[in-house]
């Protein structure tokens, strides 16, 4: 679903306010509606809430590149990549995807490890799929310095995927992204452990992960007027599948104040466990959404889409659905990104991505706690 900013949500709602407002005269308010006189009123259809996705990292590695560009008859095309989790992506009410990797100018270079530049058309793909909103705080967002984070943030606004955790401006820096979706209003703020040990150009370019700082945020965005606020936090350690102390530390604190009601994580390329802790959900690690590392270890593979419905109660917003939909990287050739229950899919590499994603989402007692696969 394609979001709406705030302001035009707000706008709508008065429109449809002025358009429907009461007749002057009741009786004649009943002869336009039907109802019958000393009938009873119909009750209000229950509040239906809202659904978002959250996939992992969008790693865009040179071997991705060129698929896309063979997929595009020389041309970069990266949305046949992207093809098989479109269907689960674009069906949510909010979409969210993490883009690790700075972009490029129109005719490069493009790069890939250790320091991504990545092609443009990939902000067009994201689209394409299905996504509203992407997170761009990361290890990697500095890799071209400040410019590469002009013109990664100008190609998303040129794509229609609004975005938030890093900054081409103090004022953007300091202005909450703040989403309205079927009329909620939803926070987004993102943050990263660091960035590979580059010092950023200016103090406000990129958000650093820090609990309080994750907190200052969500705060800033209920200040805005968020309802509810999802934060995606880059962290924990590459290749491993347990949470690291830090994050489950952060998860704790963060978790525990009222103005966030949702971690999503990424970095680790791997799937890390979900669970829930004061009564809401973390996400530790999506594991990888489309990447091709240059040695693959089967695991760096796998990944998730987390899906969370959230339906209004007498204390807020929260989460009543939580799942998860297990992914695979298709090495092929051609290389295709997959849900794990895709016919496409080897049934083989199926089964064991399935037996190895639940083994470890469900480690630390998600099933218990109402987590599904979706």
């Amino acid at each position: 679903m394609r979001i709406r900013l705030v302001l035009a949500g707000v706008a709508a709602g008065a429109l449809l306010a002025a358009c429907f407002a009461p007749a002057d005269d009741p009786a004649q308010s009943g002869a336009q509606s039907g109802a019958q006189p000393g009938a009873r009123p119909a009750a209000p259809p229950a509040d239906p809430g809202f659904s978002v996705v959250a996939t992992g990292d969008v790693l865009i590695h040179p071997e991705l590149t060129g698929q896309a560009t063979a997929d595009g008859g020389g041309r970069r095309d990266y949305r046949p990549l992207l093809a098989g989790i479109r269907d689960t992506v674009s069906a949510a009410d909010l979409a969210i995807c993490h883009l690790e990797t700075p972009l490029a100018p129109a005719a490069g270079p493009f790069r890939g490890y250790p320091e991504f530049s990545a092609p443009p058309e990939i902000a067009g793909a994201l689209a394409a799929t299905g996504y509203d909103d992407c997170s761009t705080a990361s290890n990697h967002t500095l890799d071209q310095g400040g410019d590469g984070v002009n013109r990664t943030l100008d190609d998303l606004d040129q794509a229609g995927v609004r975005h938030t955790g890093s900054a081409r401006t103090p004022q953007e820096a300091r202005t909450p992204l703040v989403l309205d979706v079927h009329g909620v209003k939803v926070g987004h703020v993102s943050y990263t452990f660091g960035f590979n040990g580059k010092q950023p150009p200016t103090e406000w370019v990129s958000n650093p992960l820090d609990a309080n700082a994750v907190l200052a945020g969500a705060r800033a965005a209920r200040a805005a007027g968020a309802q509810v606020v999802i934060a995606s936090l880059h962290w924990g350690t590459e290749y491993q599948h347990e949470p690291t102390a830090d994050q489950q530390r952060i998860a704790q604190r963060v978790l525990a104040d009222p103005a966030v009601d949702l971690i999503i994580g990424h970095h680790a390329h791997v799937v890390q466990p979900i669970e829930k802790i004061s009564g809401k959900w973390v996400a530790y690690g999506l594991g990888n959404s489309i990447a091709r590392h240059s040695e693959p270890h089967g695991d760096t593979e796998e990944g998730l889409i987390g899906r969370f419905h959230f339906t209004r109660t007498g204390r807020g917003w929260t989460v009543d659905r939580a799942e998860y939909v297990p992914t695979v990287i298709d090495l092929g050739p051609p290389i295709r990104l997959r849900t794990a229950g895709d016919p496409a899919l080897n049934p083989a590499r199926a089964a064991q991505a399935l037996a190895r994603t639940d083994e470890v989402v469900l480690s630390r007692g998600a099933a218990a706690q109402g987590l599904t696969r979706g």
